[in-house]
């Protein structure tokens, strides 16, 4: 999915200035335990978690839902916020220039319809990573800090 309308009029008069965001977060966990995580296209960072904008009217519970839904190609039940977070961990610069300060909520949820599959255009990847494999493979900053808070590196 492209850029929400609110965010492509405030661009349009910031540019790619740092401008502070609600976001959600989402940590699928299977059965096992494994949390799902995704590499997103066009970023070059290592693997990242599922996410994105709360938008206009919208809970954060809503747009994890949603989220997950274009992104995955699946339904989620949500389990429980794990945490709210921000601070420079949270700032992102997208390959277009535009850099955003994300106050993501963090939810834990569950797949109760579909398989993950890369969904909307966004992802390039996912996989599911086990307790004892998260601090291996390369994590963006920003998933990094979210797992480690998470409890999960």
């Amino acid at each position: 999915m492209g850029i929400a309308a609110h965010i492509a009029r405030l661009r349009a008069v910031l540019g790619h200035e740092l401008l502070l965001l609600p976001s959600v977060s989402v940590l699928p966990v299977d059965e096992a335990g494994r949390v799902l995580l995704v590499r997103h296209v066009g970023h070059d960072d290592g693997w990242g978690v599922l996410g994105g904008a709360v938008d206009v009217g919208e809970s954060p519970a809503a747009a994890a839902v949603r989220e997950a839904r274009e992104e995955i190609s699946a339904d989620v039940q949500l389990v429980r916020l794990v945490d709210v977070l921000g601070g420079p961990d949270f700032e992102v610069s997208y390959p277009n220039g535009d850099r955003t300060a994300y106050v993501t909520a963090v939810y834990e949820a569950r797949i109760i319809r579909g398989s993950p599959a890369p969904g909307d255009g966004e992802l390039s990847e996912l996989a599911w990573f086990t307790l004892g494999q998260l601090p291996g493979p390369q994590l963006s900053r920003f998933s990094r800090a979210l797992l480690h808070t998470a409890g999960r590196l």
